[in-house]
C-alpha cells in the first residue's frame, strides 16, 4: 500500500525534500500502519479485553488491580483503564525477582534485566511465543519505518548479557531478512576497519559510540566519508541533541539519516519509537508498535493525557507481550507530543509522533527555582564550535535535585586557540541566556571525561 495523497504539490508544500516522494514509502504491515486513530483504538481496546481476561488468572495482577477497587477483568472499560494504578519500581522490587511473570518459568525462553543504576535489577522474561510471534515482527516495523530493507548488511553494536538491547535488535533483525553482524560495542580500532571492510550499510548502537568509531577512524587514516558505506544509523541508549545528531550525519557519507530509536527493558526492547525518513526532519518519532504497545503520554503531576504540543510522561501497557507484561508502567521518560500527532506524510496516520526524550521525571534539576532536564544542557553544548559533545556531565553536590547551584564539566576539542577560562565564560553566558540561570563551567581537556559506549551518565552527585 502506499501513502495517499492529492498530488505531489501537497507533499512539496510540507517540505518534503524530492527523493522522499509519498509514493516511496513502504510498510511493515500496511493492514495497521496505514489505519488512522480510531482504528488503532478499537484494536487496542479489544487486546486490552483479552488481556485482563489473562491476567485475571494473576494472583499478584488480581492484588495490584485492587488497590483501584479494581478486577482485572474491567481492563477493556475505558473510563476503568484510566483508573488503573501505575506501576512504579517499587511495585517490580516488592516481586523480586519475576515480578508478575504470568507464564510458567519453564516456558521462558530468555530473561533480560533492568539497567537501573539503584538496587538489585528486576529480571523480565520473553516467553517462547513472545520471541517467535511478537518481537520479530515488532522490531521488523522499526527497522522498515527507519528506511532498512532486507539483505543489508548491519553492524550491530549494541550490548548483550541482560541488557534488553543486543538481543532484541537480533532477534528483528533475524525476521526482517538482514544480515547480521552481532559485534556489540567495544573493539573500537577493529570494528573502526570492519565498518570499511565488511562495507556494512546499517548500523544499531548508542550515539556516543558512533563518535568514539568516528575519531578512531581518523587516527587510523580511514575517513567514514570515503571508506565508509554506512547510509541509516538507528541509536539508542541516550536520546542526542538536533545538534549532535547533525554532527554525526555530517561525518558519514552522503546520505546517511541518524534516526533515534526508543525503548524500554519493560515494554520489551528498542520497539517503542523510531524516526522515519519524514520525521526524521523535524526531530520526531512514530510510536510505532502502539497497536500492541499501548503508550499514554500523561502529566506526570496529575496523571491526566496531555495535549499536542505539551510534554508528558511515557507510560506503557504491553497489550501482547505472554511473559512479564505490565499495565500502565511509568517510564518516567519526557517527551514532547507533536502539535500534529497524526499528520506524518508517511501516512502512519494512527501512530501518534512524539518529540526525542527530553529526559527524565526523576532526573529534572531544579536549580533556584528553575526546572532544567540534561537535555537542555546539552543543547547548549552542542551548539558551542569548541566543545567535544559527548563529552558533558552536570555535577551536583546532593541528589535531592533541589539545588542552589550546579556545574558543567565540559571538554575543549584539542587544538582549540581559545583558553579553558574564556571557554568556561562563553558557555556561562550561553546558560544564562538560553535557561536563565548561571551554571559554574569546568573545562577540561579532550579526553578527560567518561566516554559510555551504551547509557550515559549525565548527572554525577560528587
Amino acid at each position: 500500500m502506499r501513502c495517499r495523497f492529492e498530488d505531489q504539490r501537497e507533499a512539496r508544500s510540507r517540505g518534503i525534500p524530492a527523493a522522499l516522494t509519498p509514493s516511496k514509502t513502504e510498510y511493515q504491515h500496511p493492514e495497521i500502519e496505514t489505519l488512522d486513530r480510531d482504528g488503532i483504538v478499537a484494536i487496542q481496546r479489544r487486546k486490552l479485553k483479552a488481556l485482563g481476561e489473562r491476567l485475571a488468572a494473576s494472583r499478584e495482577w488480581v492484588e495490584h488491580f485492587a488497590r483501584a477497587d479494581l478486577r482485572p477483568s474491567q481492563l477493556g472499560d475505558p473510563e476503568a483503564f484510566s483508573c488503573v494504578p501505575t506501576l512504579e519500581k517499587r511495585d517490580l522490587r516488592e516481586r523480586y525477582p519475576f515480578p508478575f511473570l504470568t507464564t510458567p518459568i519453564d516456558n521462558v525462553q530468555r530473561f533480560v534485566a533492568t539497567s537501573g543504576t539503584t538496587g538489585l535489577p528486576v529480571l523480565f522474561g520473553f516467553s517462547y511465543r513472545d520471541v517467535r510471534d511478537l518481537m520479530g515482527p515488532q522490531m521488523s516495523r522499526i527497522l522498515r519505518c527507519a528506511g532498512v530493507r532486507p539483505g543489508e548488511r548491519v553492524y550491530q553494536g549494541y550490548g548483550y548479557g541482560l541488557w534488553v538491547g543486543g538481543v532484541v535488535m537480533d532477534w528483528g533483525l533475524q525476521a526482517f531478512g538482514a544480515t547480521n553482524f552481532g559485534v556489540g560495542p567495544g573493539r573500537a580500532e577493529l570494528v573502526a576497519e570492519w565498518l570499511r571492510d565488511h562495507r556494512y550499510t546499517v548500523c544499531t548502537m548508542s550515539p556516543l559510540w558512533l563518535m568514539t568509531l568516528v575519531n578512531t577512524a581518523k587516527a587510523k587514516g580511514i575517513d567514514p566519508k570515503r571508506d565508509w558505506s554506512l547510509r541509516v544509523g538507528l541509536f539508542g541508549g541516550q536520546s542526542i541533541s538536533a545538534a549532535f545528531k547533525h554532527e554525526l550525519e555530517s561525518e558519514m557519507p552522503e546520505g546517511f539519516l541518524a534516526h533515534n530509536i526508543y525503548g524500554a527493558t519493560e515494554s520489551g526492547g528498542p520497539n517503542l519509537g523510531i524516526s522515519c525518513p519524514y520525521s526524521h526532519g523535524p526531530d520526531l518519532m512514530h510510536l510505532i508498535n502502539d497497536d500492541s504497545v499501548l503508550s499514554e503520554i500523561i502529566d506526570p503531576q496529575t496523571l491526566e493525557p496531555v495535549q499536542p504540543g505539551e510534554i508528558g510522561e511515557i507510560v506503557i501497557t504491553t497489550l501482547d507481550k505472554e511473559a512479564s507484561p505490565v499495565v500502565r508502567w511509568r517510564t518516567r521518560d519526557l517527551v514532547r507530543l507533536a502539535d500534529d500527532p497524526y499528520g506524518c506524510p508517511c501516512g502512519r496516520r494512527g501512530l501518534p509522533l512524539v518529540g526525542r526524550i527530553i529526559g527524565r521525571s526523576d532526573d529534572m534539576l531544579k536549580i533556584r527555582g528553575v526546572l532544567v532536564f540534561p537535555s537542555q544542557v546539552e543543547d547548549v553544548i552542542a551548539s558551542h564550535p569548541l566543545t567535544v559533545r559527548e563529552a558533558w556531565q552536570i555535577e551536583v553536590a546532593r541528589g535531592d535535585r533541589v539545588l542552589d547551584e550546579a556545574t558543567v564539566a565540559v571538554e575543549r576539542r584539542a587544538g582549540t586557540p581559545v583558553s579553558r577560562d574564556d571557554l568556561a565564560r562563553e558557555l556561562q553566558g550561553m546558560f544564562r541566556a538560553r535557561l536563565g540561570i548561571r551554571f559554574d563551567v569546568e573545562v577540561h581537556d579532550e579526553g578527560a571525561l567518561p566516554r559510555y559506549e551504551a547509557k550515559a551518565v549525565r548527572v554525577i552527585t560528587k
